[in-house]
């Protein structure tokens, strides 16, 4: 093909891909205040273009054409790949974009995953609830005496001290919390690598412990103030645990279910997605964490406030994770980032 004739058919595609460059890709800021206005390249075809731009790049290089069309294209292979590979820089604006939008975008890809954490988590926790209700005594098979004195003690409804607290303070008892849930949380997720087991182990677990002290407290005529215990913090812990347990079912059966892509490739992909979806698991564990700390164990608070905000997070919490995302815009931006 002759170079006036290469010319003619890809000017137009150079030329949409070096406006785009100019409008979007220059400036993040130009890119957010005229991202509802622009019409040209769709940010997500961006890596086809530049792809497309270099095999005609090698094309008129090896057919000889002139300097003036081989550098032209040299120029846009070159800004087109500082702007796809550059290190995005860290800004507080995108922490708070991806939590409001990207993490529920993540989580709600992977919605099987979820779905079958949740039930490996629900089930068991209801399944034991139940039955130590009809046979209280099941309770001492899953816990020492101890134990469940210990437990009636801190949710004693005579005791005048602070719900499910002993002697220490708030901000001891917000470390202790961090660190006990963001424990159980990345355990949740890193035994996924045992091609899943791990985390169906864990969840199934966790759900049968978190159900017997439910059951045992309500079974002995605590069950009122360990509920108002729970009613606020529960939302985001347990929808965070469940959530961790997606991403590692999500990472064990790239494991053992690779696909089209080879094994460790597979591994790869998914404990990148994993990793992302953890970072908002453990905003979540954090929050939760806050709220157990300073506003779960007010004793005085009446329980119709205590289950009204809980009620409240538990609605914010299932509408962030529905609906969070689903501005097109951002979905833009987010794949072409």
């Amino acid at each position: 093909m002759k170079q006036e004739r290469f010319v003619e058919r890809h000017q137009a595609e150079w030329r949409e891909f070096e406006l785009w460059l100019e409008r979007r890709g220059d400036s993040a800021r130009n890119a957010r205040s005229t991202r509802r206005e622009w019409r040209g390249i769709r940010d997500d075809e961006l890596p086809a273009r530049h792809r497309r731009l270099c095999q005609q790049l090698a094309l008129a290089r090896r057919r000889g054409y002139s300097a003036v069309v081989t550098d032209r294209l040299q120029q846009l292979m070159q800004r087109g790949h500082s702007m796809l590979y550059r290190t995005k820089p860290a800004h507080p604006r995108r922490a708070v974009e991806f939590l409001l939008a990207g993490f529920p975008r993540l989580v709600r890809a992977e919605w099987r995953c979820m779905l079958a954490a949740a039930l490996l988590f629900v089930i068991p926790l209801v399944t034991i609830f139940v039955a130590i209700q009809v046979k209280p005594d099941l309770a001492s098979g899953l816990f020492p005496p101890q134990m469940l004195a210990q437990f009636e003690e801190m949710y004693d409804p005579s005791g005048k001290r602070d719900l499910g607290r002993t002697n220490e303070d708030d901000l001891e008892m917000f470390a202790h919390y961090i660190g006990n849930n963001v424990g159980i949380g990345f355990q949740t997720f890193a035994t996924g690598l045992v091609a899943g087991v791990g985390t169906v182990f864990v969840l199934i677990f966790n759900g049968i412990m978190i159900g017997g002290v439910a059951g045992h407290l309500q079974a002995v005529g605590h069950g009122d103030p360990f509920w108002r215990f729970v009613a606020g913090h529960s939302a985001p812990e347990l929808t965070a645990i469940v959530i961790a347990g997606g991403a590692g079912l999500r990472m064990g059966l790239s494991l053992i279910a690779p696909g089209q892509r080879r094994r460790v490739d597979s591994l790869i992909h998914g404990g990148r997605r994993g990793a992302k979806i953890c970072i908002g698991v453990f905003a979540m564990l954090v929050f939760a964490a806050f709220v157990e700390a300073f506003w779960s164990s007010i004793g005085w608070m009446p329980a119709s406030i205590k289950y009204a905000v809980g009620a409240l997070l538990w609605s914010l919490t299932a509408l962030w994770l529905l609906r969070g995302g689903r501005n097109a815009a951002y979905q833009d931006d987010e794949d072409a980032a």
